[in-house]
C-alpha cells in the first residue's frame, strides 16, 4: 500500500486544510512520508502538546495560519501554491461545542467550504479535491439499517446540520462549476468522504470519548461515561485517511466515475456501545475504572449510527484493515507511549503508520 500511494503523491503539491488538527496532523505525517510537497492552511494549534507540534508539523510542510472563512487570504494561498490535490479537513468538528457556537459552526463548516471551492474555481490547472464531511450528515432515524451515500441528508444538532449544508454546497458547485460533462474544460475533480467516530493517538479534544478516557487513565481517576449505550462505527484514524488518499488517487484518473460521495467506516457488525469501548481501553491500559453519570438535561446526541461502506469497497477497492478492538489497542498504545516517553512520540507515530500500511487489505 505504501509504495502504491507513494507513486501517486510523491513530488505532488498537496493543499491540506485543517493540517493542525487531529486528523489533519495524521494526514500531514503520512503525506510527508510519501514524499509530497504539502502546504497547510489552518488555525494555529491551541496547545503546545497538540499532535501537530509533537510531530514537528512546521518541518513537514509550509504551514499557513489562516481562517477558512477568510476568502481573500485563502484564494491567495491556493493560487500561489497551484496544488495538484486538495484535502479539505478544516472544520469545527465537535458536536457538543456546536451547541455553544452554532452560527460559527455553520460559518466554518458550510461557508468555509464554499470559500475553498471559490478558490478552486480560479485554478487554471488540473486539481483533484477530496472534501471531508462526516458520517453525521445523514438524517438519523437511529435504526439498524446502515446509511448509504444516497440516503437523505439532515442533522439534529448544529454540527451535523452544518456538514449536511456543506454537502449541499459541494453538490451545487460540482453541478454548476465542475460539471462532469465539462471536465475537459475545467479539469477539476471533486469528491466527498464521509467518516466519523475516528479514534487515535494525539486527539486531545474536549467531550470526545477516547481523549476523555486517556486523560482519566493517565491521571488515575475514574472515567465518566455520560452516554454508555450509544453505538458508534468506531475506527482508527488511519482507516479513513488511507481511504481519502485512495479516493484522491482514483479521482485523479477518472472524475467521471469517482466524483461523488463515499462512506468510510468499519464493517457494520463492528459497531460497539460506548461502555464496551471504555472497558476495552481499561483492559489495554492495564488499570482503571469508570462510572456512569447520566444527565437529565443532556444535549441530544445520536444513540445509533452505522454506515454502509459497500460502495467504497466495490469502487475504490478500499476496506477496513482492522476492527474496533485493534483501533482501541493502537490508540491506547499511543497514549501510553506519550505518557512514558513523550520525546519519542513522533517516531512512534511514524512506526504505527508504517505498520498499518503493511497490513494486507
Amino acid at each position: 500500500m505504501f509504495e502504491e500511494l507513494r507513486k501517486v503523491y510523491q513530488g505532488k503539491k498537496i493543499l491540506l486544510t485543517g493540517h493542525t488538527g487531529f486528523k489533519g496532523s495524521w494526514l500531514l505525517k503520512i503525506l510527508s512520508m510519501l514524499g509530497a510537497e504539502v502546504k497547510g492552511y489552518a488555525l494555529a494549534p491551541e496547545n503546545d502538546y497538540d499532535l501537530f507540534y509533537l510531530l514537528g508539523g512546521d518541518r513537514l510542510c509550509e504551514s499557513i495560519t489562516g481562517d477558512i472563512r477568510d476568502g481573500d487570504r485563502l484564494k491567495k494561498e491556493v493560487l500561489s501554491f497551484q496544488p495538484d490535490f486538495i484535502f479539505h479537513l478544516a472544520a469545527q468538528p465537535l458536536v457538543r461545542l456546536s451547541y455553544e457556537v452554532p452560527s460559527e459552526t455553520f460559518e466554518v463548516n458550510a461557508i468555509g467550504t464554499a470559500k475553498l471551492l471559490d478558490a478552486v474555481r480560479l485554478l487554471n490547472k488540473p486539481c483533484s479535491a477530496v472534501l471531508i464531511t462526516t458520517d453525521k450528515v445523514y438524517h438519523n432515524y437511529e435504526w439498524e439499517y446502515p446509511y448509504r451515500e444516497n440516503d437523505r441528508l439532515g442533522g439534529y444538532d448544529p454540527y451535523s446540520a452544518s456538514k449536511a449544508c456543506a454537502e449541499l454546497i459541494i453538490d451545487s458547485y460540482r453541478n454548476s462549476f465542475f460539471n462532469k460533462t465539462r471536465y475537459n474544460s475545467h479539469k477539476k475533480g471533486i469528491a466527498v468522504a464521509r467518516a466519523g467516530n475516528v479514534i487515535g493517538g494525539g486527539d486531545w479534544s474536549k467531550d470526545r470519548l477516547m481523549p476523555d478516557i486517556a486523560r482519566a487513565l493517565a491521571n488515575d481517576v475514574e472515567i465518566i461515561i455520560r452516554n454508555p449505550d450509544a453505538v458508534r462505527p468506531w475506527q482508527h484514524v488511519l482507516e479513513p485517511i488511507v481511504g481519502y488518499l485512495i479516493l484522491g488517487k482514483h479521482l485523479r484518473t477518472s472524475y467521471l466515475k469517482y466524483g461523488q460521495a463515499y462512506n468510510f467506516g468499519p464493517e457494520t457488525t463492528d459497531a460497539l456501545p460506548v461502555v464496551d469501548m471504555v472497558s476495552l481501553a481499561i483492559e489495554r491500559w492495564g488499570s482503571g475504572d469508570y462510572k456512569i453519570e447520566r444527565q437529565e438535561d443532556q444535549l441530544h446526541e445520536a444513540g445509533l449510527l452505522k454506515l454502509d461502506i459497500s460502495k467504497a469497497i466495490t469502487d475504490l477497492l478500499w476496506k477496513p484493515k482492522s476492527n474496533a478492538l485493534k483501533a482501541v489497542e493502537l490508540t491506547i498504545d499511543w497514549y501510553k507511549q506519550y505518557n512514558s516517553a513523550k520525546e519519542t512520540i513522533s517516531r512512534f507515530t511514524e512506526q504505527q503508520i508504517s505498520e498499518f500500511l503493511t497490513i494486507p487489505s
